[in-house]
């Protein structure tokens, strides 16, 4: 089984857009923020070189902005008017920091400074405002920009990443998710720089993907967060930070599972049963929601919460509506079925393969589900292996003409032919050609040889793939009684016996 696909890091400009009122400017993902605090220091006598002896000026003209706004909160504490001009000194004095994303060697010189700290705990000051310029600093300080292809720059980086982490960033960038309002603009960008910010720490620090899990409660708010119905750049958003945390993680995927995270998903998913996406980015979104369901299928006891919340039935209704969802869907019961029998005889049973046949002819994915079912069949379920059958030697063995063309097809090419999600795939047509039927087999033969095709070449596709090697324990397990069940599903199966048995591959 392949795992879910790999997420590169999001660029900046590749940002969904955001309210137009926000801090990125949505055309090009530009942070005005940064180019206003440059202008600024050049109306004030121009640029200053960004050196050890910058650092220690913006820092402790920062430290001072902070300590006077402190002292007259303290003061003046029912008073607002009397420390809001100390707040607004605040906030220019942290936009001024963000040239620092341009300097990263100085990186070091600023944790020594002890200043992460103080940025820290301003994640939690009671005008959310303070707390959002902060989280919009440590996204530029930790950009992926910043660190480029310089092993120099990745060391600072780190170090900082490491300060912040001590310092419980983690945490309280997260708490800070709660009191955010998406109804204000400039909070609801607050929560998308929130997200890009846990995106740079785990992009610098992979350990941070289950370390954040651990200690805070950022999974919860991300199913929440799908199951909004209306779809907008922050769900687009949360729903990838959601795939990239269960992403190689089986303490996330298990996390996630004992939180309802399995049903929730499948929730989300459900919106699409039977209509399309309206955008890219909210087809990018639905891809997203379904790498995030095959990653959380892989532990075996999240396969079992799927069977419960009736994802084989849901993903076979998405299937049969044909929609853009149509191949995940598919992707998905590959995920759910692996290794786990009652999930193949749950899709047997609410008649999954005949939604399967019905499109067998025409999309790659299908076959792929096929193939599956097959493979799963011949060494776990003798009934379901009957029905599969049966279905093949239906209407004149017409998708046998399919598999051959296939197997042809990856001959032909040097590079064997790829289905969705990286599967190879003449190897699963093999466990077809070498299924146990003579009618079948004296049919595929007959294919094989109209298109100059033998026994060999399959053979050759076995040994690739290690399957030769299993022909006498698949023997061993069989039982020799097929044909006598044939009256329970009422097919025209007849001669079951070992897939490997009288099909010589010599």
């Amino acid at each position: 089984m392949e795992n879910p696909q790999h997420y590169n890091k999001r660029k900046r400009d590749e940002s969904p857009p955001v309210p137009s009122s926000a801090s990125h400017d949505a055309g090009g993902g530009v942070d005005l923020s940064l180019l206003e605090a440059v202008e600024r220091s050049a109306q004030n006598g121009g640029v200053e070189v960004l050196d050890l002896r910058t650092l220690k000026k913006l820092v402790l003209a920062f430290e001072r902005r902070l300590r006077d706004n402190l002292e007259a909160r303290m003061k003046y504490p029912d008073q607002p008017d009397k420390f809001a001009d100390s707040e607004v000194e605040l906030h220019e004095e942290i936009e001024r920091l963000k040239v620092l994303a341009g300097a990263p060697e100085l990186y070091p010189e600023l944790v020594a400074l002890n200043t992460v700290p103080s940025l820290v705990d301003l994640l939690g000051h009671d005008n959310a405002d303070i707390a959002v310029d902060v989280v919009s600093l440590l996204m530029d300080l930790t950009d992926e920009d910043v660190v480029g292809d310089d092993d120099d720059n990745e060391e600072a980086v780190r170090s900082l990443v490491d300060t912040l982490l001590e310092n419980n960033a983690l945490e309280l960038l997260v708490q800070n998710l709660a009191r955010l309002s998406e109804a204000d603009p400039d909070e609801a960008t607050a929560i998308y720089n929130t997200l890009s910010t846990i995106e740079n720490l785990i992009e610098v620090k992979p350990a941070v993907a289950e370390l954040v899990c651990e200690r805070t409660k950022l999974l919860r708010w991300l199913i929440g967060r799908i199951k909004v119905r209306e779809f907008d750049a922050n769900k687009q958003y949360a729903s990838e930070i959601l795939a990239i945390l269960l992403q190689n993680s089986p303490i996330n995927q298990k996390r996630l599972g004992q939180m309802n995270g399995v049903d929730a998903v499948l929730q989300a998913v459900a919106l699409y049963k039977s209509r399309d996406p309206k955008s890219e980015d909210e087809e990018e979104m639905l891809e997203n929601l379904f790498d995030c369901l095959c990653c959380l299928l892989m532990p075996m006891e999240n396969k079992e919460r799927f069977l419960k919340s009736e994802g084989v039935e849901l993903m076979i209704i998405i299937m049969k509506q044909k929609k853009s969802a149509y191949g995940s869907s598919i992707r998905a019961l590959d995920f759910a079925m692996t290794k786990y029998p009652p999930a193949c005889e749950r899709f047997v049973d609410v008649l999954g393969l005949k939604t399967a046949f019905a499109a067998f002819m025409g999309k790659a994915s299908s076959i792929l589900l096929f193939a599956h079912c097959i493979r799963i069949s011949c060494t776990s379920l003798s009934r379901s292996q009957l029905y599969l059958l049966a279905k093949a030697l239906r209407n004149g063995f017409t998708q046998n003409y399919f598999l051959i063309d296939y197997v042809y097809s990856s001959k032909q090419e040097k590079e064997e032919r790829e289905l969705p999600g990286g599967v190879r795939g003449a190897p699963y047509f093999t466990h077809c050609i070498v299924i146990c039927h003579t009618r079948m087999r004296e049919r595929i033969e007959l294919l094989l040889k109209q298109n100059k095709l033998t026994k060999k070449d399959v053979r050759c596709i076995l040994q690739t793939r290690g399957d030769i090697s299993s022909a006498h324990s698949m023997r061993e397990g069989d039982d020799g009684s097929g044909s006598s069940r044939e009256s329970d599903i009422g097919s025209p199966v007849s001669s079951f016996s070992s897939p490997f048995s009288s099909f010589s591959l010599g």
